[in-house]
């Protein structure tokens, strides 16, 4: 998935952060205080993407449930395992937290999927093999957004049809972020719906560092960056993702939806140095979620993993097996286990987010 940051700032009126604004935000209530959880909690959605894809990322997702502390998923509904995927939960997990992960890439150089209204009813969003187009940019520049929702709108009819009604939506490699037009459709189906949208209208601490992340790189490889150091957003005109995420937010808690606090996409990029094993690399994600946890701000917050449990057939489907391996396998971590029982992080899913949102007036 590609870095959710940076394509949500792309459809955000430009402007900076000033002090007082920050100032205002810290005295509101979170999402998570609106939604009933203690004052101050942290409450987290260990989201794991990707599911149907293939037969590798459903038992990652299972294991990353079953013996891990994912609460989370969201299912391609054009890739092949989808129906294996639904059908699996239907006996094993009938109350699972299981979204669509709205698809409109086939980003793969040879394993790829159609659209499932067809390439004749959405041209636009299909190349010349039939197929959806690879990146987030060919869809920009060539789909419709009529065509868009037609889409979405497809494949929540195709699961529907399977018998599971989705917990929430997103969207796979931010597509549905990364232009006003088809966020607004994505916004729309939604709420006309009632279904969760993954939307963070919060704090967004973390989704901000991640759009910061290689000025801050650079800043501590020549020693210039503390913790704590004001964000450089203004520096490259960067937008005020803060104020404007949080009118959306506020519009889709309006119309009777739960809005997350905060955003983390960015697991993909996590490898130690070197050749690491399979353990290490496991246990360099762990860390790294415990960082995240330690130092996200009080709210609800979801957090995304890939995880795959990997076979020998997915090396001619990517190359990404090593990483998406170790997510899998950070879930499943008795660091992180322990780190989160530690410190009263409450898990959550989007299906207790909607229970506890029908709740408030």
């Amino acid at each position: 998935m590609k870095k959710l940051g940076l394509l949500l700032w792309a459809f955000i009126t430009s402007s900076t952060i000033s002090n007082s604004t920050m100032a205002q935000q810290q005295l509101e209530p979170t999402y998570a205080e609106k939604l009933g959880y203690p004052k101050g909690k942290k409450v987290v959605i260990f989201h794991v993407d990707d599911c149907g894809m293939s037969y590798s990322s459903n038992q990652g997702a299972y294991k990353s449930i079953e013996q891990g502390v994912a609460t989370s998923c969201s299912i391609m509904m054009p890739c092949p395992w989808a129906a294996s995927f639904i059908h699996y939960i239907q006996k094993n997990h009938p109350n699972l937290d299981a979204g669509l992960h709205l698809t409109l890439t086939s980003e793969w150089k040879d394993y790829r999927w159609p659209a499932l209204s067809g390439f004749q009813q959405v041209p636009t969003l299909s190349d010349g093999d039939g197929c959806l187009w690879h990146s987030v940019e060919q869809v920009i520049k060539n789909a419709s957004p009529d065509e868009v929702e037609r889409e979405i709108r497809a494949q929540i009819e195709r699961a529907t049809r399977l018998g599971w009604k989705p917990t929430h939506l997103d969207s796979h490699m931010g597509t549905l972020f990364a232009y006003p037009p088809f966020l607004e459709r994505y916004l729309k189906v939604g709420m006309e719906l009632g279904i969760p949208v993954m939307f963070p209208g919060g704090n967004n601490k973390m989704l901000i560092e991640s759009v910061n992340k290689p000025y801050i790189k650079k800043m501590k490889a020549e020693g210039k960056w503390k913790e704590g150091m004001p964000l450089p957003m203004a520096k490259f005109g960067l937008t005020d993702l803060v104020t404007e995420s949080k009118k959306i937010g506020e519009m889709l808690w309006k119309a009777g939806l739960p809005v997350l606090d905060d955003l983390h996409s960015d697991s993909g990029d996590w490898k130690p140095e070197g050749n690491p094993s399979s353990a290490e690399w496991a246990k360099y994600k762990a860390d790294q979620w415990i960082y995240q946890l330690e130092h996200m701000k009080p709210g609800v917050a979801m957090l995304i993993v890939h995880s795959s449990d990997i076979t020998e057939e997915f090396k001619f489907i990517s190359g990404s097996g090593g990483s998406r391996l170790a997510d899998m396998n950070s879930m499943m971590h008795p660091d992180l286990k322990a780190y989160i029982e530690k410190e009263g992080i409450i898990l959550s899913t989007f299906r207790e987010l909607m229970e506890r949102r029908k709740k408030v007036k």
